[in-house]
């Protein structure tokens, strides 16, 4: 786990309270959170607030995660986006990546690998390697 030396904001998107809490659990030490119960929100919420990161479930109400992911990218152009899905398949991953998604990650996710691509994420857009000091789990 990494700690983090700047205030970044990350936007969690998920139809499921129960995955939020999960997420807002695992990040909420390390950075300024929004939540947002649906796709909709998401963009409420971004084009009102800065966001530096969006995790964004796929299968939501109304909006997918993709369709959010397009719009958010609008507002936040340089904001990596990473999708979650328990629905990966080669064509999902094709339509993220020509959409600007970061990362796809399949559903059940570890908590070592969504708090890696997170970090990775971070580091790659902002180009901060000084951003991240070691942290304990």
């Amino acid at each position: 786990m990494v700690s983090l030396r700047k205030n970044y904001r990350l936007l969690l998107a998920d139809d499921d309270p129960g995955f939020r809490e999960t997420l807002r659990l695992i990040f909420e030490p390390h950075f300024s959170l929004l939540e947002a119960a649906s796709g909709e929100e998401a963009i409420e919420i971004s084009g009102r607030s800065r966001v530096d990161i969006a995790l964004l479930d796929m299968h939501m109400q109304t909006m997918t995660g993709l369709e959010t992911l397009k719009i958010f990218k609008t507002i936040h152009a340089a904001a990596p986006c990473i999708l979650i899905t328990a629905d990966a398949s080669e064509e999902l991953q094709r339509t993220a990546t020509a959409a600007d998604a970061y990362s796809v990650l399949h559903k059940p996710v570890s908590r070592l690998e969504l708090v890696t691509t997170v970090s990775t994420a971070l580091v790659d857009v902002y180009d901060d390697p000084e951003a991240f000091s070691e942290f304990p789990d």
